[in-house]
């Protein structure tokens, strides 16, 4: 699944680059809806992010490509990768920017794990189609993943 956002001023740290906090706010936001699209009427929390992997600075005016992908799916949780592409203003192709996976929970009305919901296929896969940018035509997929 992609989502997409701007990079504006208000989301800038003290060296006029995009503050961490912010990319970590749209991770578990997006990553999230991808989730709750999959696990309709489950009670999704984050559990982890890990390998968190700032790889490059983002500019004032950059659009962020959101690709999030399910990857595992367990008892009570499901991990999704998250990659971040940005086409910074005045660039001809986007730069690979950042990735990590994420990890939610179903949980019940106490806050105790429960058993996720089987599927017969997940939306955030399969509602979109191909990307055709460079960045993704790179990738040994050739471009042909959801992402």
């Amino acid at each position: 699944m992609n989502s997409f956002t701007i990079v504006r001023p208000e989301h800038l740290n003290h060296h006029n680059y995009l503050f961490g906090g912010a990319m970590l706010k749209w991770v578990d936001e997006y990553a999230w809806i991808a989730a709750a699209l999959d696990f309709t009427g489950s009670t999704l929390v984050t559990k982890a992010m890990d390998d968190i992997v700032f790889r490059h600075r983002v500019i004032c005016g950059s659009i962020l490509r959101f690709c999030i992908l399910p990857v595992k799916k367990g008892l009570t949780s499901v991990t999704y990768s998250v990659e971040v592409f940005a086409d910074e203003p005045g660039a001809t192709e986007e730069k690979h920017i950042f990735s990590t996976t994420i990890t939610f929970v179903n949980v019940d009305a106490a806050g105790n794990k429960t058993p996720l919901p089987d599927l017969d296929a997940y939306r955030s896969r399969t509602e979109h189609t191909p990307c055709r940018r460079p960045a993704c035509r790179q990738r040994a997929c050739g471009g042909q993943s959801p992402c």
